[in-house]
């Protein structure tokens, strides 16, 4: 809770030295006195490791950040010292105890650069330990005489509670025994003298405000923001009254990354006022002391703030901004942040992203990934690293789920650190992409019901991204026409295909849906209707060098040349595209389309004369491409595909007369139809 007593404005905060560093410094002190053994070693450092490395984002349990004399007396209270009787809680206590007056605090500073005793231990100049005693060194020589007697009077109250054990070694010691110069004049506590130079040393409030400096408070806003900015994770109520207490525990200003800070505990929040209230203060600051390094990182944010709360075009004008700024203050840093956050806003919204685009001339998507990559590395810049193998990585998931390789995709989905789905907006995208997954495995599995469950679960999550709605869409298309619901299908199709304006949707996304129109058309008995559309669509994938829409596009017009009994020229076309095709590894692109390759022979054959040798070869080259059909499915558990697959290699096998592989093969299909549904009732 926030202190009762109100601040001294006469009293300014410490810049580094509190007591509590005083602590650490005796605590070193006895470790550089050789009297810690090995047993006690490990645990000593690591208190002291512990309070004086810098902050890192994973730290938990800050929430009492101030280190009180109680800290000390619990971390080293059961470790025992190299001289008998004496635990490292003595040993300390008698250093604190010790810096009996102001004069004597000088020598305590002096004395830690001294090296008298042989056996002591040295400290390396480069080591944490080393640094930290001369930083302390620094700090109080260049105190002004005013400061330094108010770190003296601070240790005085801080160490105060202590008395009581000092008493039980040393029982001489009275409660004028902080001040040797008291106490060997036999001044007592009432005397004026006191309450001149000391006040009311009762009173716990001289404690409270020298017990944080400036660099704490600095820290502890670094470690914070870092925090919010990594994880997601708001300030918690505690850390917020620690911060009233630290503020109010002596004469400041309030520090400027405080209302970054409040700036983003409101944006995690959904306050949208009171974020841009927060960072417009920031941004006075930045104005003020003419930073131009703080100027592009607030617009910065404020490009972030302004997207995520949905106000695009302003966010798209911010960038901008920010942008030009960079440039012209050639702050490389910063333009590699923009490049990252444009094309991820780019592949959630690009409609918007289409001037910009323009205008900086930024690469296409794998492009940018790779330059992405490669500055982050150079400039170890690891959190865009981070976010650039995340792109990469998406692709990678959706590539194992094509694949078949569920097990692993689904390892991965649950690999994901907790710290990492604190945020609704991460929780939510984490959560449709999981969902996405299950529904393709229900989908091949031919378990329509549990497909269609997970799909009204993540159909009315709110994600950004232009992708994941897409996917979201062709999974409901693929349900109906599992379902053999055709006219279903494409009604769906149409109405999300009006929704494709050709400036503003993604080229790809309109040359799947022309291809899939063309393979509902197939389906539904009537693939010529689907010719214009799929020459379309292969002719707009050419022109934007689209690979995989272009291999769509020539697969489903093999179908609508098989149907006009093409044969041969739907083979050529096939054999054309197999190679890459094996290459990109989409199982059930590849399936279907060796599926169409064993039909065009198997029309070939139909026109070869009966008992021909060429009729023989060409259904034997059918039966191979069926079963390699076959195991493409299989891969992916597409039990349709599989059954598809399964009959029309019966039906060759009952073309050739084979009439007990004909059975063979209509068992196996029986087979793998009740492995399904035993499969779908277990789950």
């Amino acid at each position: 809770m926030a202190s009762s007593h109100p601040r001294d404005p006469t009293k300014p905060m410490p810049r580094y030295l509190t007591p509590s560093s005083i602590g650490l410094l005796a605590l070193i002190s006895v470790y550089t006195d050789a009297v810690v053994p090995s047993t006690s070693m490990i645990p000593v450092l690591s208190f002291l490791v512990s309070h004086l490395r810098p902050l890192s984002a994973k730290d938990e349990n800050l929430d009492n950040y101030v280190l009180t004399i109680e800290s000390f007396q619990k971390a080293t209270i059961t470790l025992a010292s190299s001289i008998p009787g004496r635990t490292i809680w003595d040993l300390l206590l008698k250093k604190l105890w010790e810096i009996d007056s102001f004069d004597a605090l000088n020598s305590f500073f002096d004395a830690l650069s001294e090296d008298d005793n042989p056996k002591s231990i040295v400290l390396s100049r480069r080591s944490l330990l080393g640094r930290f005693v001369a930083r302390a060194q620094l700090e109080f020589k260049i105190l002004v005489f005013e400061s330094g007697v108010r770190l003296w009077k601070s240790l005085v109250n801080y160490r105060a509670p202590t008395l009581s054990l000092w008493q039980r070694r040393h029982p001489t010691a009275g409660k004028s025994s902080f001040d040797i110069n008291l106490q060997s004049a036999g001044i007592g506590l009432d005397a004026q003298l006191v309450e001149h130079v000391y006040g009311d040393i009762t009173d716990d409030r001289d404690e409270r405000e020298g017990s944080v400096s400036i660099q704490d408070i600095a820290k502890l806003l670094e470690y914070q923001i870092t925090r919010m900015q990594k994880m997601g994770i708001r300030v918690s109520q505690p850390m917020k009254d620690q911060f009233r207490n630290m503020i109010s525990a002596g004469s400041l200003t309030v520090p400027h990354k405080t209302y970054l800070l409040g700036c983003l505990d409101a944006w995690k929040s959904g306050d949208q006022s009171s974020a841009l209230d927060s960072l417009h203060r920031y941004f006075d600051y930045a104005i003020h002391i003419r930073n131009p390094t703080y100027f592009q990182h607030a617009l910065l944010n404020l490009t972030i703030l302004q997207a995520d709360f949905g106000c695009l075009s302003e966010a798209v004008e911010v960038i901008k901004e920010t942008i030009s700024t960079a440039r012209r203050n050639n702050d490389a840093r910063c333009l590699n942040i923009c490049l990252g956050w444009l094309y991820q806003f780019g592949k959630a919204h690009p409609e918007e992203m289409r001037e910009v685009l323009q205008e900086s001339g930024i690469p296409p998507d794998q492009k940018t990934i790779a330059i992405l990559k490669a500055t982050a590395r150079a400039n170890k810049m690891w959190g865009l690293l981070c976010t650039s193998l995340l792109s990469e990585a998406r692709f990678i998931l959706g590539g194992l789920s094509r694949k078949g390789y569920y097990v692993q995709a689904f390892a991965r989905m649950e690999a994901v650190d907790e710290l990492s789905l604190r945020t609704l907006k991460s929780y939510q995208l984490w959560t449709t992409t999981l969902g996405i997954l299950k529904t393709q495995q229900y989908l091949h599995r031919d378990n329509l019901v549990a497909a269609e469950r997970v799909l009204s679960k993540i159909q009315d999550i709110p994600v950004a991204g232009q992708d994941l709605h897409f996917t979201i869409e062709m999974l409901k298309i693929d349900l109906h026409m599992r379902r053999q619901d055709y006219s279903e299908a494409l009604a769906t199709l149409e109405r999300f295909a009006t929704k494709l304006h050709d400036e503003k949707s993604d080229i790809s996304h309109r040359v799947y849906v022309m291809v899939l129109k063309a393979r509902i058309l197939d389906k539904a008995g009537t693939p010529q209707k689907g010719f214009s559309v799929v020459v379309r669509a292969a002719r707009t994938a050419r022109r934007a060098f689209l690979l995989r829409g272009l291999w769509e596009a020539i697969s489903a017009l093999s179908r609508v040349l098989i149907s006009i009994k093409e044969f041969e020229a739907a083979t050529k076309l096939l054999e054309v595209i197999m190679p890459p095709l094996l290459e990109y590894d989409d199982c059930h692109l590849t399936g279907r389309s060796y599926c169409h390759l064993a039909d065009a022979h198997v029309g070939m054959a139909g026109d070869s004369e009966a008992g021909s040798i060429q009729r023989k070869e060409r259904l034997a080259t059918a039966l191979e491409y069926i079963d390699r059909s076959f195991d493409e499915f299989s891969r992916i558990e597409d039990l349709q595909g599989q059954c598809e697959t399964t009959a029309k290699k019966a039906t060759i096998m009952y073309l050739n007369g084979d009439m007990v592989l004909a059975n063979d093969c209509a068992a196996k299909y029986l087979d793998i139809k009740k492995a399904a549904k035993e499969q779908n009732a277990e789950m």
